[in-house]
């Protein structure tokens, strides 16, 4: 969007419509993720971040639409198969096709999810889009703070945590500083976690000296995205394992994003970037 456009509904929306903590001349993580998947949720300086991050990483808009597509398979699988009926996403993003709640109530209407995002843009277009679903709520919250998640009072509402949960957090441990100690912040969302619940993950990843250009590349991404967003870290198959804690790895383990249970015409064209994106479910013992 620029001075107008559409949100995730069709309805047009207005500058003056947009809250007052959204500053449309900074990035936001969200907004470049929306790009990425060809929404129409961002503006001029999203657009800038997401075309530079092309020039590096002509694949990278592709990467993004793997991600989605493997939130797609997860919640799919946890729902259809593991018999998951109620779901918290964190760092959820700005709505778009294939939600977690669109594919997890094709199997169960009465599946409940809560999404959990600290962009005020997503409060805004999730409320809007949810009008209708009483299954479904979002909160803006931080992940960072991840205690403020599990206490919060919609989250209680929503979440059942006596029963198997499905934890999602897509795209957001490598938006967190190491300083900001993310193995902890997965430790604490999984702590309440009973037995027959999941959690997905999916990372950026530096293969180092096993792929040593896509390793030349996830650097120079890097360097751009903490320029521009001040965050983006991409770490280590170890360094993400360690997200899991001692759940158990559900085939077939932590894998490049195309490899997780997709078709075999399922795949990325660009090799590089197929070694910097890994994705993983896990379930509770």
């Amino acid at each position: 969007m620029s001075e107008r456009g559409e949100d995730s509904n069709g309805a047009i929306l207005n500058r003056g419509q947009l809250p007052a903590k959204i500053d449309t001349t900074k990035p936001s993580i969200a907004r470049v993720y929306d790009w990425f998947l060809g929404g129409k949720d961002n503006f001029a300086i999203d657009r800038q971040v997401g075309e530079a991050a092309l020039k590096i990483s002509p694949g990278a808009q592709q990467s993004g639409q793997q991600n989605r597509a493997f939130l797609q398979r997860v919640v799919c699988y946890m729902a259809a198969e593991a018999g998951i009926r109620q779901f918290i996403d964190i760092g959820s993003g700005l709505p778009t096709q294939g939600n977690v709640h669109q594919v997890a109530q094709e199997v169960d209407p009465a599946a409940r999810v809560v999404y959990v995002d600290n962009d005020p843009m997503v409060l805004v277009h999730g409320r809007a889009l949810l009008t209708t679903d009483d299954s479904t709520t979002v909160i803006q919250a931080d992940a960072r703070d991840p205690r403020s998640i599990l206490e919060n009072d919609q989250v209680k509402e929503f979440i059942d945590f006596s029963e198997p949960v499905g934890l999602l957090m897509l795209s957001i441990l490598h938006h967190l500083h190491d300083h900001d100690d993310p193995a902890g912040v997965a430790a604490t969302l999984r702590a309440p976690l009973v037995s027959g619940s999941f959690v997905a993950i999916s990372h950026f990843c530096n293969p180092g000296e096993v792929h040593p250009a896509a390793s030349q590349q996830a650097t120079r991404v890097e360097k751009l995205f903490n320029e521009n967003l001040g965050t983006g870290r991409w770490r280590t198959m170890d360094e993400i394992m360690e997200y899991f804690g001692d759940l158990e790895l559900v085939e077939p383990g932590l894998v490049p994003l195309p490899e997780w249970r997709a078709e075999p015409s399922f795949f990325v064209r660009n090799a590089l970037l197929y070694h910097t994106y890994y994705g993983g479910l896990a379930r509770k013992p």
